[in-house]
Formats: structure tokens, C-alpha cells, sequence
């Protein structure tokens, strides 16, 4: 269902094709869901936030531009790949349906903050205080997926580019963490 999500959004993908990509009995998916899609784009969700999560995690002594630029360079990847194709499923999910299903709002809102707090720790661990850390990482996701729509519409890996650039220069400010 990820990458269905992915590459034909929520409302764009049917159990049935669900069902066929997965080369699995239609039954099975209703015995694993009984909650049916809401459940399953869920779980695909909670996929998604841990999978583009797990780059997140850095070694202490790496900078926090380095670990946003690694995971900007994996998304840039994964467009240029899918000829464009395939984006942030979370992203997908919450513009399509955040404003019809509060099971799946609350499952993105729960991917973006799995994202969120770790980019917070990181610059907690880097000297800036924590309120001034948590603002900068929310500003951090919500470029990085901006950047993603951006590149997806314009077919090119650039925003994401310039997004890294951009974020590289706020976030090895070492002057802010002084001030803030």
C-alpha cells in the first residue's frame, strides 16, 4: 500500500489493487485490516514515518546539515528513480484525506512528529535550546516536504537541492543557539 500510496495517492488506490500488488488472497487483507482502508493507509503511514525516520539517526558527532542532507539526497534519489512518480506518502495522505479522516490526521501528524523530534535532538545536543531547537526542526520537515512537492511538480531534484543548501546555512548557525 506504500508505495501505491506513494505513486497514485490514498483516495487513488483501491483494495484491489492493493490486494493485486501484494499477489495476496483479498481475504487476507480483510483478515490483517478488518478496519478496512483506513486502517491499512495507517499502518502505511507509520511504515513511511519509520523508514524516512531511520535516516535520521546520526552519529553524535555528526552535524545536523549532514544528517538533513543525507536524508534530502535519499528523497532526491528515490524522485529521480521513479521518474517523479513517487513522493512522501504522510504528505500525500494528510492533504488528501487530513481533512475527511481524523484516524489517518492523527497518523500523520504522528509521522511528522516522529520526524520532528529527532531533528530537535539533534540541535538540543548541538548547544541551541530546546524551544528554539523544536521551532527550527519543524521548520526543517516542513521544508524538506515542501521541497519534495516542489521537485515532484517540477520534475527536478533542484528545490531539494536548494531546500539542503538553505537548511544547511540555518542549521549549522552556531550564532543561534547563543541568541535564541
Amino acid at each position: 500500500m506504500l508505495e501505491l500510496m506513494q505513486r497514485n495517492g490514498y483516495s487513488g488506490t483501491g483494495l484491489n489493487t492493493v490486494v493485486e500488488h501484494a499477489g495476496a488472497p483479498k481475504g487476507s487483507l480483510y483478515f490483517h485490516y478488518p478496519q478496512g482502508k483506513e486502517a491499512l493507509g495507517e499502518r502505511a503511514v507509520a511504515l513511511a514515518a519509520s523508514r524516512f525516520g531511520s535516516l535520521l539517526t546520526a552519529p553524535e558527532a555528526e552535524a545536523p546539515s549532514v544528517v538533513v542532507g543525507r536524508v534530502i539526497g535519499a528523497l532526491a534519489e528515490m524522485l529521480a528513480e521513479s521518474d517523479f512518480h513517487l513522493g512522501c506518502p504522510v504528505s500525500v495522505v494528510t492533504l488528501e484525506m487530513g481533512g475527511r479522516s481524523e484516524r489517518l490526521r492523527e497518523a500523520c501528524a504522528e509521522a511528522f512528529e516522529s520526524w520532528i523530534v529527532p531533528v530537535t535532538e539533534l540541535l538540543v545536543a548541538r548547544g541551541r535550546p530546546r524551544p528554539a531547537a523544536r521551532a527550527l526542526a519543524t521548520a526543517v520537515v516542513s521544508m524538506v516536504e515542501g521541497a519534495v512537492i516542489v521537485s515532484r511538480a517540477q520534475r527536478s531534484t533542484e528545490p531539494l537541492r536548494n531546500a539542503a543548501e538553505a537548511l544547511a546555512a540555518l542549521l549549522d548557525d552556531r550564532s543561534a543557539g547563543a541568541t535564541a
